[in-house]
């Protein structure tokens, strides 16, 4: 009876090593798991800007989110940001296109597990730096020509559309007339305040970026956009010719490869 006894629990000890053992690989799994991609559009545009590279990133098993940045203020963005991350587990990449680089440089990167930051046509600011100040910083931006008349809101400040009949050619250039019309009809507006309202300590000076732009962007001059890629210390900087400023449009595949290549980099 005694010897039916330790076989019994033998068998139950090597049955818990078994166990053990089959979960070894799934938890050795996890850390090679592919980091959550965060798109953050930017002014003038909404989530459906980044459709295509949206559904190529899906395809290829990477878990994606593209986040409803509210265009209100850098901080209130920012901050709009970080509690969205909080609810993301694992590592991310950080994805801005435009206004939206001023808001994933603005997050607080020592409360989450940011692998990369991607700049898409995006400011990346330094502390004290504004979009407005950066877009005017070198010659070639049209936006402000292109502007509607300004929304009055009752906290003082003033929402920004861009003129429907200029969209095409200010901020879609090389986007078909047709889904340049509609985006232009679905654009959402910025503040005045968010514009030029100041950078905070930049989330680009400890975490590794990468930066595309196109050489025809009329928002932001691509003289202005090489020179915050190079500040940054971009490991790769892609200039896409006779790009517009809806770049992740135009040309989903280049955007997505270098968003892979951030995502891979170690």
């Amino acid at each position: 009876m005694n010897t039916l006894i330790k076989r019994l629990a033998l068998f139950g000890v090597l049955s818990i090593a078994f166990t053990a053992l089959c979960a070894e690989p799934k938890q050795a799994a996890h850390p090679t798991a592919k980091p959550t991609i965060v798109l953050v559009h930017g002014a003038f545009a909404d989530s459906s800007s980044w459709n295509d590279v949206a559904s190529d990133l899906v395809v290829r098993g990477y878990p994606v989110v593209a986040a409803a940045n509210p265009l209100r203020s850098v901080k209130y963005d920012a901050a709009y940001l970080d509690a969205l991350l909080e609810t993301i587990d694992g590592p991310v990449v950080l994805v801005g296109h435009s206004y939206g680089g001023m808001v994933i440089s603005g997050v607080d990167s020592g409360r989450h597990e940011i692998k990369a930051l991607v700049y898409v046509a995006a400011f990346a600011p330094e502390m004290g730096e504004s979009a407005a100040g950066l877009s005017t910083r070198f010659p070639g931006s049209t936006l402000a020509a292109a502007l509607e008349q300004p929304v009055a809101l009752p906290d003082g400040s003033n929402d920004l559309y861009i003129q429907q009949a200029r969209f095409h050619q200010q901020f879609a250039a090389d986007v078909p007339a047709g889904p340049a019309a509609a985006a232009a009809v679905a654009q959402r507006p910025v503040t005045d305040k968010a514009l030029n309202e100041a950078s905070g300590p930049p989330a680009w000076g400890s975490i590794p970026s990468w930066s595309v732009f196109g050489s025809l962007d009329r928002n932001i001059p691509p003289e202005a956009l090489r020179f915050m890629a190079r500040r940054a210390r971009s490991r790769r900087i892609v200039e896409i010719d006779g790009a517009s400023h809806l770049v992740m449009v135009s040309h989903p595949d280049e955007v997505v490869r270098l968003i892979v290549e951030a995502a891979n980099s170690r």
